[in-house]
């Protein structure tokens, strides 16, 4: 038996041997000459190219960014302890990539496409550079299909499509991740494939939205690409590009994809401190000239392709936090400039209790109603006026002592549309719920209420609206218009449902 099994061994050895044809291969190997914290510079490698992956002795890969004649520039994707100078590094002759494919959704991954979770190693389907060109003018089709965020201020006001790129903007702990997260669990329904990008983020931070998605469900169809903030800021650099490629693959399959950026300020914060590790010449805030191309060649590869062209769409949310509500600083107005409009979100707003904190005048979407289903654009039209008119005359009624009765109704109006216009965190709303309420409160069917019990009646609107006109809610769902007698049916089911509301709390 063990001769037999060494026969077999032996005949299998004989083959493999067989078969090899030994060839030369030619690999540059040039040397490290400066370590610096998270960079490295080396001398020895002429046909390096821009973006390329090169292997250090002790198994940590770079990626060269600052070409000059005689000497590179590279970013570490590691800890730099094990380089040092005089060590040996290789050319590999590949570009810097990451994987993509199925098998990343559900997944949490760092930008190289090593697993962050325990459900075993990550099987993709192949590796795409991260740098691409981005599509083509003639190979774009309009934006005109709506990418729902399941936010009522959001979708009525401020309206998104796919393929579009919206910035969210706002200081510190104002809720900007909160209505990224609540966009990405409003796609449960739908076909969009969500991508969330950490970068420079908190452990719990990063956690506790991973958790979120967990507990909705939305780990079914989004992938969370994390570079935390104690990696190196090569990686931190890699990683919003690296999760543009993963979205961009389910496009270039017809698909539609979400992205989302959480947040740019931190990214552009670790270019800057690549940069002047790199001895480039600092610009204004110590940023280096290239810092708009850094976020431009990133958020032009978002696009709503031409079905000629495949199809598909990539809808990108960056987000970028302020200082002091100066949104006139450098990183913001970059991105405002590259993106099609922004959300922004008020910390005065915020401290009100106004959730989310949206303030709608200092908020845009370039792309406006051509993006909306015809019957919230319908309410949504007068609702944008009086919400408008309602802000400046409460500003003014601040001032004044004595208001006329026309003035004082519309404020009293004003609050109570205001009022419905808030939403519970991760509490998204359909189309048609969102109709529903908002076609209410700009009928006056809350007035005379008082402003809290907004939101309790609220709940009844959206149940009468599904329950006993749910055959104009699978007319709203589907794109179509809405007819007089369709409005009238919604007007009286929501006041029939207050009035219902109201003599049951009487009671109580």
């Amino acid at each position: 038996m063990l001769r037999s099994v060494l026969r077999q061994t032996r005949a299998a050895v004989d083959e493999t041997l067989g078969r090899m044809r030994p060839a030369l291969a030619l690999t540059e190997t040039g040397t490290v000459s400066h370590v610096g914290a998270g960079v490295a510079r080396v001398r020895g490698l002429p046909s390096l190219m821009s973006e390329e992956l090169v292997a250090f002795a002790g198994g940590v890969e770079g990626i060269a960014v600052d070409l000059a004649p005689d000497e590179a520039g590279i970013v570490l994707l590691g800890e730099s302890r094990s380089v040092s100078a005089g060590s040996a590094v290789r050319a590999t002759g590949r570009l810097a990539d990451t994987p993509v494919g199925e098998a990343l959704i559900g997944r949490v991954i760092d930008p190289n496409g090593r697993p962050l979770d325990d459900a075993g190693p990550l099987r993709a389907s192949g590796r795409r550079p991260v740098e691409a060109p981005a599509p083509a003018i003639m190979d774009r089709a309009p934006v005109t299909t709506p990418l729902a965020t399941g936010l009522k201020v959001v979708d009525a006001l401020i309206p998104i499509g796919r393929g579009q790129r919206e910035l969210i903007v706002g200081d510190r702990q104002t809720g900007k991740t909160t209505v990224a997260v609540d966009t990405i669990l409003n796609q449960r329904t739908g076909d969009v494939v969500c991508v969330y990008c950490a970068i420079g983020q908190r452990g719990a931070a990063v956690a506790r939205v991973v958790d979120t998605l967990r507990q909705a469900g939305a780990l079914a169809y989004t992938i969370v690409v994390v570079a935390a903030g104690e990696d190196p800021p090569g990686v931190q650099y890699l990683a919003p590009y690296a999760a543009m490629t993963i979205a961009e693959s389910f496009m270039a399959d017809g698909r539609d994809t979400l992205v989302v950026f959480d947040d740019l300020t931190r990214h552009a914060r670790a270019y800057r401190e690549i940069s002047l590790l790199l001895r480039r010449p600092p610009g204004r805030e110590a940023f280096p000239g290239d810092i708009f191309y850094l976020h431009a060649r990133l958020l032009e590869r978002s696009a709503c392709r031409r079905a000629a062209c495949g199809g598909g769409s990539l809808t990108a949310l960056p987000i970028v936090e302020t200082q002091a509500q100066d949104i006139a600083a450098y990183i913001p107005t970059n991105l405002i400039s590259i993106t099609d409009g922004q959300v922004y979100l008020s910390p005065e707003l915020f401290h009100r209790g106004v959730l989310p904190a949206v303030d709608v005048g200092r908020s845009v979407s370039r792309v406006g109603g051509r993006t909306q289903l015809p019957a919230l654009r319908a309410v949504a039209g007068p609702l944008r006026l009086a919400h408008a008119q309602f802000e400046e005359l409460e500003a003014f009624a601040r001032f004044a002592t004595r208001l006329d009765d026309r003035t004082r109704a519309t404020i009293e109006r004003g609050r109570r549309v205001r009022e419905a216009l808030q939403q519970h965190e991760h509490a998204p709303m359909s189309p048609a719920e969102q109709v529903a309420v908002l076609h209410a409160a700009g009928s006056g069917l809350f007035d005379g209420l008082e402003v809290p019990a907004v939101a309790r009646l609220e709940t009844a609107v959206r149940r009468a609206a599904t329950e006993q006109c749910a055959g104009i809610c699978d007319r709203i769902v589907a794109g179509e218009a809405l007819a007089d007698g369709d409005w009238k049916a919604l007007r009286d089911a929501a006041a029939a449902a207050i009035r219902e509301a109201r003599d049951a709390g009487s009671r109580e």
